[in-house]
């Protein structure tokens, strides 16, 4: 039996999604030791995201688990209307996992990929979308230049040496402030990201007089939902580690995989870095002994120890 008429009849027209969707996968499951300041950083993110983009899009977030705190500034977000899609898994399905709903879920044509310790600067995704449409069967673009094995990127370089209208030249080109800035957010040693910076190169492209850089990265991309539709599901059986898969299936499918010629994203990991804090509302905190790198390590090191005994087993 029904009472009176459902009153969503009387809507004529809903509002359509846009082409753009932003996607982006969180975990935090507390704030202390290693995550200390994990909510911080996805405040300085999303609040990036916000600011730094001009085009039109929608957010979508997908929970994998994380703590109550993080999951309170999330609904407080959703609230506000800076967040149009909103997931929480009750339990973490990896990153795999994450990348399996979002890649089916996200209602745009164009799928941007965010881990959420990435910050943005004034036009990401603006020199994304143009290397996106100007160059032809790209995989994915990453909004930052930056050096990996060239075995994940290797049909990129076939199709630039095999088309004639593509300069393709091979240097260095990235600037040591710049490689090692995102070094450093990934937690390697200068000692060691000295070296990898002197004995690997760089791969530039010009295409129709659109500069690009061969290579990309899983962390943070842009890609037409189509592309990744081929691609699911991702079968990962660990939480993280097992990336470098969505980087071999696009490359063995012969996509391109390109950057950006300037660095428009940076990788935060698990600090802000300086000129970062306040964008969420919240302040860096200031230095102290913790912070002292060799110190820091071996704490990180014990509290690895205790994390992988308490939440190891799922």
């Amino acid at each position: 039996m029904r009472i009176g008429q459902n009153p969503a009849k009387t809507i004529e027209r809903v509002v359509q999604p846009r082409q753009v969707t932003v996607a982006i996968v969180t975990y935090i499951p507390f704030l202390s030791g290693y995550y200390a300041q994990g909510l911080d950083i996805l405040e300085a993110s999303l609040s990036s995201l916000r600011a730094n983009t001009s085009e039109p899009f929608d957010l979508m977030v997908f929970d994998n688990g994380s703590g109550v705190e993080t999951q309170s500034y999330l609904r407080d977000e959703y609230a506000k209307g800076n967040i149009q899609y909103l997931i929480f898994s009750g339990r973490n399905l990896g990153k795999g996992g994450g990348w399996n709903f979002i890649f089916g879920a996200a209602p745009g044509e164009i799928i941007a990929y965010a881990d959420s310790d990435i910050f943005y600067h004034p036009g990401w995704l603006t020199r994304s979308l143009e290397i996106l449409e100007t160059y032809p069967n790209v995989g994915m673009v990453s909004a930052r230049p930056l050096r990996s094995r060239e075995q994940y990127f290797s049909a990129t370089l076939d199709w630039a040496r095999r088309t004639s209208d593509v300069e393709l030249t091979q240097g260095q080109f990235i600037t040591w402030e710049i490689f090692n800035q995102h070094s450093l957010s990934c937690g390697i040693d200068e000692t060691q990201s000295r070296q990898w910076f002197n004995e690997s190169c760089d791969w530039k492209l010009n295409y129709r007089g659109l500069e690009a850089y061969a290579g990309a990265a899983h962390f943070q991309f842009v890609a037409r939902k189509d592309v990744l539709h081929t691609l699911l599901p991702f079968e990962m059986d660990r939480p993280m580690g097992q990336v470098r898969a969505l980087d071999e299936q696009l490359n063995e499918a012969d996509y391109l995989r390109l950057m950006t010629a300037e660095p428009l994203i940076l990788h935060m990991g698990n600090m802000l870095f300086d000129g970062q804090a306040g964008m969420g509302g919240r302040e860096k905190r200031t230095h102290r002994v913790v912070d002292w790198p060799p110190f820091r390590k071996m704490i990180l090191s014990i509290y690895h120890r205790i994390f992988r005994l308490y939440y190891g087993r799922s």
